[in-house]
């Protein structure tokens, strides 16, 4: 007689292959991640760059 070792009496699932509209979704979430890193390092650094700038304006006396 054979011995069972399996002993929970679940089996394990089978994940589903990708199909293509998945794919198509994981890329378009990817790119829109990445875009918007970029456009929000952009803004830290432009606000940055104008509150050095503004202050600087502050501290020169104007001529």
């Amino acid at each position: 007689m054979a011995k069972n070792d399996d002993l929970s009496g679940f089996t394990t699932a089978q994940s589903k292959p990708e199909t293509a509209m998945d794919k198509t979704a994981r890329a378009v979430k990817e790119i829109k991640e990445a875009e918007t890193k970029e456009r929000q390092d952009k803004m830290a650094r432009l606000r940055r760059a104008r509150h050095e700038s503004e202050a600087e304006a502050t501290t020169k006396p104007v001529s």
